[in-house]
């Protein structure tokens, strides 16, 4: 059986703004775009939490909810070297780390005998590890998979630490509303409350086959999550066949204006992993998960592969928009946004078909 640690730090963005900057310390702070243009928060510290600010909400809102909230543009660069060091961290544990974004990653520790062999430990040591190393808090989740993991890991927010045994994990799983289960959005939580399911218990008494002929693989999917079971593997190495980027709302996003931002800063983070990678993209994708867990793409295609923001004829802002307004965003409810850059090739190798064109 596998032991499966999930780590997400605390308000990460927020908290290293109050890090590098003493005086946000304790008080509300925002990351994201200024209230008096179109912006959106990315991320919002506990203290601004308490005024029910959130990520993905407009700042504008967020102004009006928190005036006298410190508002901060995001600094990515900065996000991306904390989060180097802290994968850094992870791999003195172990080899088998699975980055989720910036700030959380799912660790598999089974064959890690530090500690006695305790997973639980070891959550323990590496959130000493980055609170000494990094000044920073983080939250970890403790299972026998991915599913388990990342739930108990938003329990016991900020600086917690929970653990589902497989032992627990029936009562557990039993108790949990269904609108907590992974990938469950609100449309599809109201579906199932129609159809009397609230519970993982109420969820367990319905047949697999019953479930996938109302949801299809979703159906399949929550069958077994209900039954504690989610055969996932930690996966640390991936070939790389596109860069991309992508989001998802604490709320589900319904403002297209956010979304059409929230685009294209995706968009700007994508182009500058192509640039350090000496990248160029033939292909560029928009993903969109709908609240009901239905997911769309969009694509464009360039017969020149783009090296940055600037190659085309449109701006990239508008490509993004048109792709934007080709979903059904305006009247869906969206929980997740994202941008990839694919049909990837080396700057040398367009050289080269530069040279074989003329």
């Amino acid at each position: 059986m596998r032991k499966i640690i999930h780590i997400d730090m605390d308000a990460f963005f927020a908290a290293v703004e109050q890090l590098d900057f003493p005086e946000y310390r304790q008080r509300p702070v925002i990351v994201g775009g200024p209230p008096d243009r179109r912006g959106v928060v990315a991320a919002a510290s506990y203290e601004a939490r308490q005024f029910g600010i959130h990520s993905a909400m407009p700042s504008s809102q967020a102004y009006r909810l928190c005036p006298h909230a410190i508002f901060t543009v995001p600094r990515f660069e900065r996000y991306r070297e904390v989060s180097r060091q802290l994968q850094h961290i992870f791999r003195q544990y172990t080899d088998l780390v699975e980055p989720l974004s910036l700030d959380e990653a799912y660790l598999d520790v089974t064959h890690v005998w530090d500690a006695s062999g305790s997973a639980t430990a070891l959550a323990k040591k590496i959130q000493q590890d980055i609170f000494q190393q990094l000044q920073l808090t983080a939250s970890a989740g403790v299972s026998y998979n991915k599913f388990l993991a990342k739930i108990a890991s938003d329990i016991n927010k900020p600086n917690g630490l929970y653990v589902i045994t497989p032992e627990k994990a029936p009562a557990f799983i039993a108790a949990l509303p269904i609108g907590k289960f992974f990938g469950i959005g609100k449309a599809t939580e109201g579906k199932l409350h129609k159809l009397g399911i609230y519970t993982g218990a109420d969820l367990k008494n319905w047949e697999k086959a019953e479930l996938i002929a109302s949801f299809g693989k979703l159906g399949a999917y929550c069958y077994e999550l209900a039954h504690g079971i989610d055969d996932r593997p930690v996966v640390s190495n991936r070939v790389r066949k596109s860069i991309g980027k992508e989001i998802t709302f604490e709320q589900d996003l319904s403002n297209l204006d956010a979304m059409r931002g929230i685009l294209e800063e995706l968009a700007h983070q994508v182009w500058s992993a192509l640039q350090r990678r000496r990248c160029r993209a033939r292909t560029l994708v928009i993903k969109i998960k709908y609240a009901d867990f239905t997911q769309i793409t969009r694509s464009r295609s360039f017969e020149q592969g783009l090296d940055n923001l600037n190659d085309t004829l449109l701006p990239i802002s508008v490509i993004l928009a048109e792709l934007l307004a080709s979903t059904d965003a305006a009247t869906q409810p969206v929980r997740l946004l994202g941008v990839t850059a694919t049909n990837l090739m080396t700057s040398d190798a367009h050289a080269r078909e530069q040279l074989q064109l003329f």
